[in-house]
Formats: structure tokens, sequence, C-alpha cells
């Protein structure tokens, strides 16, 4: 079915831009209601939820990170893609891209993901 693959640099300088593409296969990025996620996990720390780009091309992003953050696609490669802006040594960790399907509405914040990437390192360091 529908499987997600995020590629990238594996090492960013401070206060440089972090850009990963996450490319989909087995679904369409413009099926209706899908949406597509970013979710990073600090090494010792839970999942954080960083943003998402719905079907439309609507994105939206988590308070803490959303000056810094956005989230972008191309559809013609049926990928999106994540830059994060200024990072610093607190923004290394594990990066996945994750859809929860075909959840929508009212159910959405509560339906699992239900398709994930492998995941990707990523640190910062000078």
């Amino acid at each position: 079915q529908v499987q997600l693959q995020e590629s990238g640099p594996g090492l960013v300088k401070p206060s440089q831009t972090l850009s990963l593409t996450c490319t989909v296969s087995g679904g369409s990025i413009t099926t209706s209601y899908y949406a597509w996620s970013w979710i990073r996990q600090p090494p010792g720390k839970g999942l954080e939820w960083m943003g998402v780009i719905a079907y439309d091309g609507s994105t939206y992003y988590s308070p803490s990170l959303k000056s810094r953050t956005s989230i972008s696609r191309d559809t013609s490669k049926n990928q999106f893609s994540l830059q994060l802006n200024s990072v610093t040594p607190e923004d290394t960790a594990v990066y996945y891209c994750a859809t929860k399907g075909s959840a929508y509405g009212l159910a959405y914040a509560t339906s699992p993901y239900e398709y994930w990437g492998q995941g990707t390192q990523v640190t910062v360091s000078s």
C-alpha cells in the first residue's frame, strides 16, 4: 500500500536550514482528505509533531516551530518536503514523514498514523 521514504543530508551546521524530502509511493499526495506530516524524535525524547500539508496544499505547524518551519510539495513527483530554518543542536533528531491515511475531520486528532517512513537521522553540529 502506501509507502514513504525520507531523504536528505544527515548533517547540518547551526544557523543553516535543514531540508528533507519525503517520497510517497502507492498513493497520491493529492488524494482527497489525506494529510502528510513531519514528525521528529530527539535522542532520549518522545515524538514531536512538526507540521502537516493536506491534500489541497494547506499547511499547519506546531506552535513551537511554526516560525522556523515550512512544508511544501511537488505533486508531479509525489513528494513533500520539510524546511527548518536557523537550526541549533536542539534540532538533532530522527525525522519521520507519516500519514494518517483517510482520517479526517473530528476523527483526525485521535487517529493513529497509519503509514510511516523509516526515519532519517539529522545531526546539527559544527
